[in-house]
């Protein structure tokens, strides 16, 4: 059985249709409800035409429903990751195609699309469409704050970095196309980052909107964020006299800014208004910590196999995590303070368009790679 949500003024229904019924009207991913006749058996679903999920070519097909519904009593969040996952990855195989020099491409897409979570996008999506935004409005800048990340990923595993060997359970970029070719990978992803965020958001957005975003994805990358975070990171590791006030400024940097900026991002394309606005930076600004501190705790509690990474590494490395300065039940009580206080964030809006916002929440505190 195939599973759909609806979603309408009055009520969430969850209506289930034979997959072979529902294959045999299309063979597109359902996009989204535009019009639901009340409790009638059949409903309007909008669908792309071409396998661009960004595309605004797109059709409506109507659904045979079965009589009798039943009402759906949580958000589905697993299905939620899969069907964004699932858009991301084709729109991130759109965005990087194998062309002249072929080598940097494959270089480039070795890492851009391997099985990764795609936490930043998703989160991207989710915070536009909380404040009444689309997915084609963001999937631009979805793909973007992904690009940055596949690059941080990749200068960071470098050996004159965290030297290592293994990123999402295999050998890392430059294990395979040399240190050379991986450098420039990741400069090549950095730059496309935002070429692809100015040139492929649709123009109704508003230049202002967009240029914010650009501003937003610069800050988060440079000397003011990623990069701070990484030379406080090298600097510190083997120094005893790191405290709970330079980890957190190191992960701040390093880890949640670019989460934040994931957030944020979509909501300023979505249409978000400033409050909406500074309200889900400050729920960003709690996960985006809360994912480092079950990074740090899965370093130390979880195998290689299991993260796709290597494990125990941090501790190899001499470096300083939540687990050595807290211990590793004060690094998880504080794990679920952040969580409870991200939730807090989300307070003003919908609870049912935060249902995303929300799910990734408990996904990035209960995450076990």
């Amino acid at each position: 059985m195939a599973s759909i949500s609806i979603s309408s003024p009055q009520q969430t229904l969850n209506h289930s249709i034979h997959a072979s019924r529902r294959r045999s009207i299309c063979n597109q991913p359902i996009l989204g409800i535009v019009k639901v006749p009340s409790m009638r058996t059949s409903i309007w679903v909008k669908y792309s035409a071409l396998a661009d999920p960004t595309s605004p070519v797109a059709r409506l097909t109507r659904l045979d429903l079965p009589s009798q519904v039943e009402p759906m009593s949580e958000f589905d969040f697993e299905a939620y990751m899969k069907v964004k996952a699932d858009r991301v990855n084709r729109a991130l195989d759109v965005a990087v195609p194998l062309c002249h020099p072929e080598q940097i491409n494959e270089s480039m897409r070795y890492s851009l699309l391997a099985s990764g979570k795609r936490v930043r996008p998703m989160l991207c999506l989710a915070a536009c469409e909380l404040v009444g935004g689309h997915e084609g409005d963001v999937m631009a800048a979805a793909c973007a704050v992904e690009m940055v990340h596949t690059m941080s990923l990749i200068h960071d595993d470098l050996p004159c970095m965290d030297n290592d060997d293994l990123r999402r359970g295999r050998p890392t970029n430059h294990k395979v196309f040399g240190e050379g070719m991986a450098v420039l990978a990741g400069d090549a992803l950095l730059s496309l980052a935002f070429e692809h965020l100015a040139a492929h958001t649709p123009t109704h957005v508003g230049s202002n909107r967009i240029l914010g975003a650009i501003v937003e994805l610069g800050k988060a990358v440079g000397a003011e964020g990623l990069v701070a975070g990484q030379i406080i990171d090298i600097a510190s590791e083997g120094d005893p006299k790191v405290d709970l006030e330079v980890l957190e400024y190191i992960h701040v940097h390093k880890t949640a800014v670019l989460l934040e900026c994931s957030v944020v991002c979509g909501a300023m394309l979505g249409g978000g208004s400033d409050e909406d606005v500074e309200k889900l930076r400050t729920y960003a600004r709690h996960i985006g910590l809360l994912f480092q501190v079950v990074d740090d705790i899965l370093d130390v509690t979880a195998s290689t196999e299991e993260l796709g990474k290597t494990a125990g590494k941090d501790m190899v490395s001499d470096k300083a995590t939540y687990p050595k300065l807290m211990g590793l039940s004060q690094a998880r009580d504080f794990a679920e303070d952040l969580l409870n206080k991200a939730k807090e964030g989300l307070a003003g809006f919908d609870p049912a368009k935060a249902a995303p916002l929300l799910g990734l929440a408990d996904y990035i505190a209960h995450r076990t790679n």
